[in-house]
Protein backbone atom coordinates (compact mmCIF):
# COMPACT_ATOMS: atom_id res chain seq x y z
CA UNK A 1 0.00 0.00 0.00
CA UNK A 2 2.72 2.40 -0.55
CA UNK A 3 1.59 5.17 -2.28
CA UNK A 4 3.54 5.72 -5.92
CA UNK A 5 4.08 9.33 -5.29
CA UNK A 6 6.69 7.82 -2.45
CA UNK A 7 8.08 5.75 -4.74
CA UNK A 8 9.01 8.47 -7.02
CA UNK A 9 12.49 10.41 -7.52
CA UNK A 10 13.37 13.35 -5.12
CA UNK A 11 13.11 15.89 -8.27
CA UNK A 12 9.50 14.15 -8.74
CA UNK A 13 8.03 14.67 -5.27
CA UNK A 14 9.68 18.20 -5.38
CA UNK A 15 7.41 19.15 -8.42
CA UNK A 16 4.79 17.44 -6.93
CA UNK A 17 4.89 19.54 -3.13
CA UNK A 18 5.35 22.60 -5.06
CA UNK A 19 1.98 22.24 -6.90
CA UNK A 20 0.39 21.56 -3.92
CA UNK A 21 2.05 24.42 -2.07
CA UNK A 22 0.94 26.60 -4.96
CA UNK A 23 -2.59 25.28 -3.96
CA UNK A 24 -2.46 25.75 -0.59
CA UNK A 25 -1.53 29.07 -0.71
CA UNK A 26 -4.43 30.47 -3.16
CA UNK A 27 -6.80 28.46 -0.62
CA UNK A 28 -4.98 30.01 2.40
CA UNK A 29 -5.30 33.97 0.71
CA UNK A 30 -8.68 33.31 -0.25
CA UNK A 31 -10.10 31.76 3.28
CA UNK A 32 -8.08 31.97 6.48
CA UNK A 33 -8.52 35.43 8.25
CA UNK A 34 -4.72 34.55 9.92
CA UNK A 35 -3.01 33.91 6.83
CA UNK A 36 -4.34 36.75 5.05
CA UNK A 37 -3.57 38.67 7.54
CA UNK A 38 0.17 37.52 7.85
CA UNK A 39 0.46 38.08 3.89
CA UNK A 40 -0.59 41.54 3.98
CA UNK A 41 1.13 42.97 7.12
CA UNK A 42 3.82 40.92 5.19
CA UNK A 43 4.00 42.42 1.86
CA UNK A 44 3.88 39.01 0.85
CA UNK A 45 2.89 38.25 -2.81
CA UNK A 46 1.90 34.53 -3.00
CA UNK A 47 2.49 34.46 -6.80
CA UNK A 48 5.85 34.83 -6.01
CA UNK A 49 6.30 31.73 -4.07
CA UNK A 50 6.75 29.43 -6.24
CA UNK A 51 9.31 26.52 -4.74
CA UNK A 52 9.86 24.99 -1.57
CA UNK A 53 13.32 27.19 -0.91
CA UNK A 54 11.14 30.24 -1.55
CA UNK A 55 8.77 29.11 1.88
CA UNK A 56 11.97 30.97 3.62
CA UNK A 57 10.19 34.38 2.98
CA UNK A 58 7.14 33.57 4.85
CA UNK A 59 7.02 34.21 8.60
CA UNK A 60 6.58 30.61 10.41
CA UNK A 61 3.33 30.20 12.48
CA UNK A 62 4.09 29.13 16.43
CA UNK A 63 1.06 27.37 19.25
CA UNK A 64 1.17 30.64 21.07
CA UNK A 65 -0.54 32.27 17.36
CA UNK A 66 -2.22 29.16 17.32
CA UNK A 67 -3.81 30.02 20.63
CA UNK A 68 -4.38 33.41 20.82
CA UNK A 69 -6.11 33.99 17.29
CA UNK A 70 -7.56 30.30 17.23
CA UNK A 71 -10.53 31.06 15.37
CA UNK A 72 -8.67 33.24 12.45
CA UNK A 73 -7.67 29.82 11.12
CA UNK A 74 -10.41 28.42 10.63
CA UNK A 75 -10.84 28.24 6.37
CA UNK A 76 -14.52 27.05 6.38
CA UNK A 77 -18.02 27.74 8.45
CA UNK A 78 -18.78 26.17 11.20
CA UNK A 79 -21.71 24.14 9.73
CA UNK A 80 -18.59 22.38 7.37
CA UNK A 81 -16.93 21.03 10.81
CA UNK A 82 -17.68 17.25 11.64
CA UNK A 83 -14.91 16.61 14.75
CA UNK A 84 -13.71 19.51 16.89
CA UNK A 85 -10.14 17.85 18.11
CA UNK A 86 -7.97 19.61 20.92
CA UNK A 87 -4.56 19.84 21.81
CA UNK A 88 -3.00 21.47 24.64
CA UNK A 89 -2.24 25.39 24.70
CA UNK A 90 1.16 27.55 25.43
CA UNK A 91 -1.03 29.81 27.35
CA UNK A 92 -3.50 27.25 29.60
CA UNK A 93 -6.44 26.82 27.62
CA UNK A 94 -6.16 24.22 25.10
CA UNK A 95 -6.13 24.88 21.40
CA UNK A 96 -9.30 23.72 19.01
CA UNK A 97 -8.76 22.23 15.50
CA UNK A 98 -12.16 21.81 13.22
CA UNK A 99 -11.95 19.27 10.74
CA UNK A 100 -14.23 18.88 7.96
CA UNK A 101 -15.60 15.67 5.81
CA UNK A 102 -12.82 15.62 4.09
CA UNK A 103 -9.95 16.59 6.50
CA UNK A 104 -11.49 13.22 8.53
CA UNK A 105 -10.78 11.00 5.16
CA UNK A 106 -7.51 12.59 4.96
CA UNK A 107 -6.93 12.34 8.34
CA UNK A 108 -8.11 8.14 7.66
CA UNK A 109 -5.62 7.90 5.05
CA UNK A 110 -3.09 9.14 6.16
CA UNK A 111 -3.14 6.77 9.31
CA UNK A 112 -4.13 3.87 6.55
CA UNK A 113 -0.48 4.11 5.15
CA UNK A 114 1.38 4.83 8.42
CA UNK A 115 -0.04 2.05 10.17
CA UNK A 116 0.71 -0.43 7.22
CA UNK A 117 4.02 1.14 7.04
CA UNK A 118 4.34 -1.34 10.32
CA UNK A 119 2.99 -4.19 9.07
CA UNK A 120 -1.01 -3.96 9.97
CA UNK A 121 -2.96 -5.69 6.91
CA UNK A 122 -6.44 -6.12 5.85
CA UNK A 123 -7.86 -9.15 7.57
CA UNK A 124 -5.53 -8.08 10.84
CA UNK A 125 -7.38 -7.21 14.36
CA UNK A 126 -5.57 -4.74 16.31
CA UNK A 127 -6.22 -3.78 19.93
CA UNK A 128 -6.78 0.16 20.53
CA UNK A 129 -5.00 0.44 23.77
CA UNK A 130 -5.60 4.58 24.07
CA UNK A 131 -8.52 6.85 24.57
CA UNK A 132 -10.86 7.76 21.59
CA UNK A 133 -12.66 10.29 23.67
CA UNK A 134 -11.96 13.71 25.02
CA UNK A 135 -11.24 15.41 21.77
CA UNK A 136 -8.12 13.26 21.60
CA UNK A 137 -6.96 12.99 17.58
CA UNK A 138 -4.71 10.50 17.75
CA UNK A 139 -7.32 8.05 19.14
CA UNK A 140 -9.66 9.20 16.28
CA UNK A 141 -7.18 8.84 13.63
CA UNK A 142 -6.30 5.00 14.44
CA UNK A 143 -9.22 4.25 14.51
CA UNK A 144 -10.56 5.87 11.03
CA UNK A 145 -6.86 4.49 9.29
CA UNK A 146 -7.41 0.84 10.99
CA UNK A 147 -11.15 0.98 9.29
CA UNK A 148 -10.18 2.15 6.26
CA UNK A 149 -7.27 -0.36 5.77
CA UNK A 150 -9.91 -3.04 6.53
CA UNK A 151 -9.09 -4.17 9.37
CA UNK A 152 -10.27 -5.04 12.79
CA UNK A 153 -10.50 -2.73 15.62
CA UNK A 154 -10.64 -3.68 19.69
CA UNK A 155 -11.37 -0.30 21.33
CA UNK A 156 -10.09 -1.25 24.96
CA UNK A 157 -8.92 1.81 25.71
CA UNK A 158 -5.94 2.72 28.10
CA UNK A 159 -4.69 0.76 31.47
CA UNK A 160 -5.90 -1.79 32.71
CA UNK A 161 -3.94 -4.56 32.14
CA UNK A 162 -5.82 -7.51 33.43
CA UNK A 163 -8.75 -6.09 31.11
CA UNK A 164 -5.82 -5.80 28.12
CA UNK A 165 -5.29 -9.43 28.62
CA UNK A 166 -8.45 -10.82 28.60
CA UNK A 167 -9.08 -8.91 25.85
CA UNK A 168 -6.10 -10.31 23.97
CA UNK A 169 -7.11 -14.11 24.80
CA UNK A 170 -10.68 -13.58 24.13
CA UNK A 171 -10.07 -11.94 20.22
CA UNK A 172 -6.18 -13.04 19.51
CA UNK A 173 -5.22 -9.54 18.19
CA UNK A 174 -1.70 -9.38 16.19
CA UNK A 175 -1.22 -5.81 16.65
CA UNK A 176 -1.33 -3.27 19.70
CA UNK A 177 -1.19 0.47 19.42
CA UNK A 178 0.08 1.47 23.16
CA UNK A 179 2.05 3.18 25.34
CA UNK A 180 5.61 1.15 25.48
CA UNK A 181 6.55 1.60 29.10
CA UNK A 182 2.52 0.18 29.68
CA UNK A 183 3.68 -2.95 28.03
CA UNK A 184 5.98 -3.45 31.10
CA UNK A 185 2.97 -3.37 32.97
CA UNK A 186 1.67 -6.16 30.94
CA UNK A 187 4.42 -8.15 31.03
CA UNK A 188 4.83 -7.99 35.07
CA UNK A 189 0.61 -8.91 35.13
CA UNK A 190 1.27 -11.47 33.15
CA UNK A 191 4.15 -13.25 34.84
CA UNK A 192 1.98 -12.52 38.27
CA UNK A 193 -1.04 -14.84 36.56
CA UNK A 194 0.51 -17.55 34.65
CA UNK A 195 -0.24 -15.50 31.06
CA UNK A 196 2.01 -17.00 28.57
CA UNK A 197 2.27 -13.49 26.41
CA UNK A 198 5.52 -15.13 24.60
CA UNK A 199 3.01 -17.63 22.70
CA UNK A 200 0.17 -14.78 22.51
CA UNK A 201 -1.34 -13.68 19.27
CA UNK A 202 0.31 -10.18 19.78
CA UNK A 203 3.06 -10.06 16.97
CA UNK A 204 3.36 -6.53 16.81
CA UNK A 205 3.26 -2.79 18.60
CA UNK A 206 2.80 0.51 17.40
CA UNK A 207 4.30 2.88 19.82
CA UNK A 208 3.23 5.91 21.23
CA UNK A 209 3.39 8.92 23.26
CA UNK A 210 7.69 7.54 24.54
CA UNK A 211 10.71 7.29 22.43
CA UNK A 212 11.57 3.76 21.20
CA UNK A 213 15.58 4.71 19.52
CA UNK A 214 18.29 6.73 20.33
CA UNK A 215 19.54 8.89 17.82
CA UNK A 216 21.60 6.62 15.35
CA UNK A 217 18.08 4.35 15.23
CA UNK A 218 19.82 1.98 18.22
CA UNK A 219 17.25 0.96 20.97
CA UNK A 220 17.06 2.86 24.04
CA UNK A 221 16.69 1.40 27.70
CA UNK A 222 13.17 1.52 27.44
CA UNK A 223 13.23 -0.70 24.07
CA UNK A 224 15.86 -3.40 25.55
CA UNK A 225 13.79 -3.77 28.88
CA UNK A 226 10.71 -5.00 26.85
CA UNK A 227 12.63 -7.09 24.26
CA UNK A 228 14.59 -9.01 26.57
CA UNK A 229 10.72 -9.76 28.18
CA UNK A 230 9.22 -10.18 25.12
CA UNK A 231 11.48 -11.19 22.09
CA UNK A 232 8.95 -12.55 20.05
CA UNK A 233 7.24 -9.12 19.44
CA UNK A 234 8.35 -6.05 17.31
CA UNK A 235 7.97 -2.71 18.15
CA UNK A 236 7.42 0.46 15.75
CA UNK A 237 7.60 4.22 16.53
CA UNK A 238 4.85 6.29 15.31
CA UNK A 239 4.88 10.09 15.70
CA UNK A 240 2.94 12.94 14.82
CA UNK A 241 0.82 15.94 16.31
CA UNK A 242 -2.85 17.39 16.18
CA UNK A 243 -1.32 20.40 14.62
CA UNK A 244 0.02 17.80 12.19
CA UNK A 245 -2.57 15.49 11.11
CA UNK A 246 0.02 13.40 9.58
CA UNK A 247 2.25 10.46 11.17
CA UNK A 248 5.72 9.50 10.47
CA UNK A 249 6.03 5.86 11.45
CA UNK A 250 8.65 3.29 10.91
CA UNK A 251 8.32 0.51 8.64
CA UNK A 252 10.12 -2.77 9.77
CA UNK A 253 14.04 -1.53 8.89
CA UNK A 254 13.41 1.01 11.64
CA UNK A 255 15.32 3.87 10.11
CA UNK A 256 13.26 6.95 11.28
CA UNK A 257 9.78 7.75 10.14
CA UNK A 258 8.72 7.86 6.90
CA UNK A 259 7.19 11.14 5.33
CA UNK A 260 3.89 11.27 3.27
CA UNK A 261 4.89 14.53 0.60
CA UNK A 262 1.10 14.02 -0.84
CA UNK A 263 0.28 15.21 2.98
CA UNK A 264 3.02 17.40 4.05
CA UNK A 265 5.94 19.31 3.53
CA UNK A 266 8.76 19.48 6.28
CA UNK A 267 11.75 22.17 7.38
CA UNK A 268 14.25 22.31 9.78
CA UNK A 269 14.70 25.70 11.34
CA UNK A 270 17.74 26.83 13.87
CA UNK A 271 16.73 29.70 16.39
CA UNK A 272 17.11 31.84 13.62
CA UNK A 273 14.17 30.32 11.61
CA UNK A 274 17.09 29.54 8.68
CA UNK A 275 16.81 26.12 7.18
CA UNK A 276 19.10 23.58 8.08
CA UNK A 277 20.50 20.79 5.86
CA UNK A 278 20.02 17.34 6.42
CA UNK A 279 21.43 15.34 8.99
CA UNK A 280 21.59 18.79 11.70
CA UNK A 281 19.58 19.25 14.32
CA UNK A 282 16.80 21.91 14.58
CA UNK A 283 12.97 22.34 15.24
CA UNK A 284 11.05 20.52 13.05
CA UNK A 285 8.47 23.21 10.83
CA UNK A 286 5.68 21.54 8.47
CA UNK A 287 3.09 22.38 5.97
CA UNK A 288 0.18 20.46 6.16
CA UNK A 289 -1.16 19.76 2.61
CA UNK A 290 -4.98 18.74 1.94
CA UNK A 291 -6.58 20.12 4.91
CA UNK A 292 -9.73 22.72 4.64
CA UNK A 293 -10.79 23.23 7.52
CA UNK A 294 -7.36 24.56 9.18
CA UNK A 295 -4.55 23.94 7.42
CA UNK A 296 -1.16 25.50 8.39
CA UNK A 297 1.82 27.44 6.73
CA UNK A 298 5.20 27.03 8.50
CA UNK A 299 3.98 25.78 11.61
CA UNK A 300 6.70 25.32 14.13
CA UNK A 301 6.31 22.07 16.22
CA UNK A 302 8.43 23.08 19.22
CA UNK A 303 10.32 19.22 18.56
CA UNK A 304 14.24 18.99 17.71
CA UNK A 305 14.45 16.15 14.51
CA UNK A 306 16.61 15.86 11.94
CA UNK A 307 15.70 15.03 8.36
CA UNK A 308 17.53 11.79 6.16
CA UNK A 309 16.98 11.27 2.39
CA UNK A 310 17.61 8.51 0.25
CA UNK A 311 16.37 5.23 -0.83
CA UNK A 312 15.12 2.70 1.93
CA UNK A 313 15.45 -0.62 1.74
CA UNK A 314 11.29 -0.63 1.78
CA UNK A 315 11.39 1.14 -1.74
CA UNK A 316 9.84 4.20 -0.25
CA UNK A 317 12.30 7.00 -1.30
CA UNK A 318 10.94 10.00 0.58
CA UNK A 319 12.21 11.83 3.65
CA UNK A 320 12.60 10.44 6.85
CA UNK A 321 12.10 11.76 10.29
CA UNK A 322 14.78 10.87 13.43
CA UNK A 323 13.38 10.29 17.05
CA UNK A 324 12.67 12.87 18.59
CA UNK A 325 15.84 15.03 20.67
CA UNK A 326 13.30 16.86 22.70
CA UNK A 327 10.98 19.69 22.91
CA UNK A 328 13.24 22.80 21.86
CA UNK A 329 11.01 24.46 25.09
CA UNK A 330 12.00 21.84 27.07
CA UNK A 331 15.61 22.20 26.94
CA UNK A 332 17.42 22.22 30.24
CA UNK A 333 21.02 23.60 31.08
CA UNK A 334 22.52 22.20 33.89
CA UNK A 335 25.65 22.61 35.30
CA UNK A 336 26.70 23.46 31.81
CA UNK A 337 25.55 20.60 30.37
CA UNK A 338 22.41 20.79 27.68
CA UNK A 339 19.79 17.85 28.51
CA UNK A 340 16.27 17.21 27.46
CA UNK A 341 13.56 15.38 29.31
CA UNK A 342 13.97 11.96 26.90
CA UNK A 343 17.30 11.35 28.18
CA UNK A 344 16.66 11.41 31.67
CA UNK A 345 13.73 9.41 31.09
CA UNK A 346 15.79 6.78 28.95
CA UNK A 347 18.53 7.01 32.12
CA UNK A 348 15.56 5.80 34.73
CA UNK A 349 14.52 3.09 32.34
CA UNK A 350 17.61 1.13 33.60
CA UNK A 351 16.31 0.61 36.83
CA UNK A 352 13.83 -2.29 37.85
CA UNK A 353 13.17 -1.05 41.14
CA UNK A 354 11.81 2.38 39.83
CA UNK A 355 8.05 1.77 39.81
CA UNK A 356 7.44 5.49 38.45
CA UNK A 357 8.90 8.92 38.26
CA UNK A 358 8.02 12.54 37.89
CA UNK A 359 10.84 15.21 36.27
CA UNK A 360 10.65 18.94 38.19
CA UNK A 361 12.22 21.31 36.35
CA UNK A 362 12.69 25.04 38.15
CA UNK A 363 14.76 28.27 38.89
CA UNK A 364 16.70 28.58 41.81
CA UNK A 365 17.88 31.91 43.01
CA UNK A 366 20.23 33.21 40.47
CA UNK A 367 17.17 31.63 37.96
CA UNK A 368 19.43 28.80 36.53
CA UNK A 369 17.99 25.33 35.96
CA UNK A 370 17.36 23.24 38.57
CA UNK A 371 16.41 19.23 38.29
CA UNK A 372 14.45 17.46 40.95
CA UNK A 373 13.64 13.58 40.38
CA UNK A 374 10.71 12.21 41.99
CA UNK A 375 10.50 8.36 42.51
CA UNK A 376 8.16 6.16 43.57
CA UNK A 377 9.97 2.63 44.12
CA UNK A 378 9.02 -0.35 46.20
CA UNK A 379 12.08 -0.82 47.76
CA UNK A 380 13.62 2.99 48.38
CA UNK A 381 17.14 2.92 49.77
CA UNK A 382 20.27 5.66 50.14
CA UNK A 383 22.02 2.31 48.21
CA UNK A 384 19.55 2.44 45.01
CA UNK A 385 19.96 6.54 45.65
CA UNK A 386 23.52 6.06 44.99
CA UNK A 387 22.93 3.36 41.97
CA UNK A 388 21.13 6.39 40.05
CA UNK A 389 23.18 9.45 40.32
CA UNK A 390 26.11 6.93 39.68
CA UNK A 391 24.30 6.45 36.47
CA UNK A 392 23.95 9.84 35.79
CA UNK A 393 27.21 10.62 36.59
CA UNK A 394 28.85 8.23 34.33
CA UNK A 395 26.19 8.89 31.36
CA UNK A 396 25.81 12.63 31.37
CA UNK A 397 28.35 13.76 34.03
CA UNK A 398 25.68 15.72 35.97
CA UNK A 399 23.70 14.42 38.90
CA UNK A 400 19.99 15.51 39.67
CA UNK A 401 18.13 16.16 43.02
CA UNK A 402 17.15 12.95 43.84
CA UNK A 403 13.78 12.09 45.89
CA UNK A 404 11.75 9.26 47.09
CA UNK A 405 8.29 9.37 47.76
CA UNK A 406 4.95 7.11 47.65
CA UNK A 407 4.48 5.44 44.58
CA UNK A 408 0.19 6.26 45.11
CA UNK A 409 0.81 10.09 45.62
CA UNK A 410 2.89 9.74 42.35
CA UNK A 411 0.50 8.19 40.44
CA UNK A 412 -2.33 10.55 41.54
CA UNK A 413 -0.03 13.82 39.98
CA UNK A 414 0.73 11.51 36.77
CA UNK A 415 -2.51 11.01 36.18
CA UNK A 416 -4.32 13.84 37.24
CA UNK A 417 -7.81 13.79 36.18
CA UNK A 418 -8.96 15.30 33.00
CA UNK A 419 -5.25 14.11 31.54
CA UNK A 420 -4.99 12.07 28.72
CA UNK A 421 -1.52 11.71 28.97
CA UNK A 422 0.99 10.40 31.72
CA UNK A 423 2.80 13.95 32.82
CA UNK A 424 6.30 12.45 33.55
CA UNK A 425 8.03 16.30 32.69
CA UNK A 426 6.78 19.02 34.42
CA UNK A 427 8.39 22.37 34.25
CA UNK A 428 8.24 25.27 37.14
CA UNK A 429 10.44 27.41 35.40
CA UNK A 430 9.56 31.23 35.27
CA UNK A 431 9.66 31.18 31.49
CA UNK A 432 8.23 29.20 28.43
CA UNK A 433 6.22 27.13 31.26
CA UNK A 434 5.04 23.90 29.29
CA UNK A 435 3.78 20.21 30.85
CA UNK A 436 5.15 17.01 28.51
Amino acid sequence: MIPDIERQSKEIIKQFQEKKLQELLHYLNKYSPYYQRLFRENFIDISQITTLEDLCKIPSTSKDDLQQHNRDFLCVPPTAIVDYAATSGTLGLPVTFGLTENDLDRLAYNEAISLNCAGIQKGDIVQLMTTIDRRFMAGLAYFLGIRKLGASIIRVGAGIPELQWDSITSHNPKFLIAVPSFLLKMIEYAEKNNIDYLNSSVKGVICIGEALRLQDFSPNLLTKKIMEKWPSIELFSTYASTEMSTTFTECNHKRGGHHHPELIITEVLDENGKSLPYGEYGELTITTLGIEGMPLLRFRTGDIVTLYEGTCSCGRNTLRVSPVLGRKQQMIKYKGTTLYPPVLMDLLSSFGQIENYIIEISNNEILTDEILIKIGSHTPSERLKEEIADHFRAKIRVVPKIEFHKIEDLEKQLYPKGNRKPLKFIDKRIKDKNVF
